[in-house]
């Protein structure tokens, strides 16, 4: 598995609500190990920090002082360890004034299509 802590992988706005969107892609299947988790949790500071610290403003000033959001795309449903792990992130984010959305793109039982619908971005 090769480190992509420091990639955001999108950046993107919503035009149906105005939000800032960052996007972030797991295709790697869940298997509930310490390393994903600690991966997983180290993304996550990686964007919150992006988005707070000032390198959204110098890198897209069109888009700072808007409301923002975190998209975690994976292709597999997250298994419980992972569920668990995203419920204390998305209660950290929201302390933050930051939205956490999960969006499982592969899975049958997913409600969602995966599209990118009214988003204009960037890799």
């Amino acid at each position: 598995m090769k480190d992509r802590t420091a990639i955001v992988d999108v950046i993107a706005e919503d035009k149906r609500t105005g939000e800032v969107v960052l996007v972030m892609n797991e295709p790697n299947e869940w298997n509930g190990s310490d390393e994903q988790l600690l991966a997983l949790q180290e993304r996550f500071n990686a964007y919150v920090s992006f988005l707070l610290d000032g390198e959204l403003a110098e890198t897209h000033p069109e888009l700072a002082g808007k409301p923002a959001r975190i998209e975690l795309r994976c292709a597999h449903m997250p298994d419980k360890r992972a569920l668990e792990l995203l419920g204390l992130i998305h209660d950290h984010l929201a302390f933050q004034e930051l939205k956490l959305e999960v969006v499982v793109t592969n899975d049958p039982l997913s409600s969602r299509d995966g599209g990118a619908t009214g988003m204009t971005g960037e890799t």
